[in-house]
């Protein structure tokens, strides 16, 4: 203990020294086209363990570090049956990022925590010197999403974004045909999110009664044990909130539910609808920010809920010359749209175009009378979009060739172009609380004499886990 409390009271930071960018660059190991790569995974409870089990099955690739505030996860993830095999994980465990990025040893970390942990884990391992594969939406804010692509750039270091599909060929085959012209020029491109969702009603604060059933695992769909005292005895909470404020323990915001409220997530429109938001942005071919942008909705449930975000929501984006995205999420009861439920449509002036959820197959229809055009021969692999611990080998693979090389230009979703897609849930969401159009300038990042917009635009951190203004 005495260690550890010396390790927590010389960095004061933790970390105050990376979060002025006192750290050395090139504190990582040179890596050569042969070296084993040493990664550590941070947060490692739900899509953190799909991306250490990915991971870890690439050749070359070391899990050396697995990292969670929940050491409740850590012997399960640890004695994971389906990598017994592999001489490569054979992983420590730590419950304090921090210790993580002090680790030589460790050349990239896979940041799979909390959207409102995003920024500052990504910042802080760069920093450290270590590359970093940052799940989606890669911020918390737009605002921190911009110190993430400054801070990837001041410190050399390779950061990829969790847009999976940017690494499957269905999807890459399909944007390759909207750029050549396929349904002529693309005027309108609209993303879909129709994602059920259970209510997770209201609870009082404080642990979980012991034997209680409360739990409702989203893969099952079934009530299981939950987090009594003894089960938050081995929490860092604390270490949990990190940069958001201080609130008592509640079941509905922590494991998962953390989505449905401001302070650590986004909502279903920053959840899910970022993947959708990519593929959008990517196929309409805009390279920049909308210069406007207007949300609406709401929160219809039938019985009492302490969620905040809206699970009805639609917004809309326009840029500058005149092209269109649009945006949908309907948690409850809907229908279809192009047969698809999770997935985009593209609108040009020779025809329409669909690519599915799960990013595995395309098609489009031409002219006036829908004639069924080029698509997709046969599903080329992708995910379930109704399970959020999606596999996509290739993208993984694409970060660590892009380590190897040193070359942050061969990611399929690198920093700057995760931040500009994540940036999109983000405008609508400040647009659904304000609860009015909003002028945006994207040179600037902000609202142009709006201040009560552009407050929302960033946070207030508590401290030692504050995101720079500079970094």
């Amino acid at each position: 203990m005495t260690a550890r409390r010396d390790f927590l009271k010389t960095t004061a930071l933790g970390l105050a020294g990376l979060s002025m960018g006192t750290t050395a660059r090139g504190q990582g190991r040179v890596l050569g086209a042969n070296r084993r790569v040493v990664l550590a995974v941070i947060g490692i409870r739900g899509q953190g363990d799909a991306l250490k089990r990915g991971f870890a099955r690439l050749p070359g690739v070391e899990i050396k570090t697995l990292c969670d505030v929940d050491e409740n996860l850590f012997p399960e993830r640890l004695n994971d049956p389906e990598l017994a095999d592999l001489s490569t994980f054979r992983p420590r465990y730590e419950k304090d990022l921090r210790r993580v990025f002090e680790d030589k040893d460790v050349d990239a970390v896979i940041v799979a925590t909390p959207n409102h942990w995003h920024a500052l884990a990504t910042i802080w391992a760069v920093q450290a010197g270590k590359h970093v594969f940052v799940e989606k939406p890669c911020s918390h804010d737009l605002t921190e999403g911009r110190r993430m692509v400054e801070a990837a750039r001041k410190y050399g270091k390779v950061v990829q974004v969790g847009f999976m599909n940017r690494s499957r060929p269905a999807v890459q085959e399909a944007i390759r045909f909207l750029h050549d012209g396929g349904i002529g020029t693309v005027s309108l491109a609209r993303g879909l999110c129709f994602k059920p969702r259970p209510c997770i009603g209201r609870y009082p604060d404080g642990p979980v009664p012991p034997g209680e059933r409360y739990r409702l695992n989203l893969e099952t769909q079934s009530y299981e044990p939950t987090w009594d005292s003894s089960y938050l005895a081995k929490v860092d909470y604390d270490l949990w909130l990190g940069p958001a404020p201080i609130r008592p323990f509640n079941r509905n915001r922590f494991h998962y539910n953390w989505h449905w409220h401001w302070d650590y997530g986004n909502g279903d429109i920053g959840n899910q609808g970022p993947h959708q938001f990519d593929i959008a942005r990517w196929g309409l071919g805009v390279t920049g920010h909308p210069a406007r942008v207007s949300s609406s909705g709401g929160l219809f449930e039938a019985v009492e809920t302490s969620q905040e975000t809206p699970n009805m929501q639609t917004a809309l984006f326009e840029y500058e010359d005149g092209r269109v995205l649009e945006f949908a999420v309907r948690g409850g009861i809907t229908n279809d749209e192009g047969g698809e439920r999770i997935g985009n449509l593209f609108y040009g002036t020779k025809g329409w175009l669909y690519i599915d959820g799960d990013g595995s197959k395309w098609q489009s229809y031409l002219g006036r009378d829908g004639e069924k055009g080029p698509g997709s021969s046969a599903e080329t692999g992708g995910s379930d979009p109704l399970v959020h611990t999606s596999v996509a080998t290739a993208h993984y693979q694409n970060f660590i060739d892009a380590i190897r090389d040193g070359d942050p230009k061969r990611l399929a979703s690198e920093i700057e172009e995760g931040h500009l897609s994540s940036a999109l849930p983000h405008l609508a969401n400040v647009a659904y609380r304000m609860k009015r159009t909003l002028r945006f300038d994207g040179k600037t990042e902000t609202f142009p004499g709006d201040a009560e917009a552009n407050r929302l635009l960033t946070r207030e951190y508590r401290e030692p886990f504050r995101v720079p203004e500079r970094v």
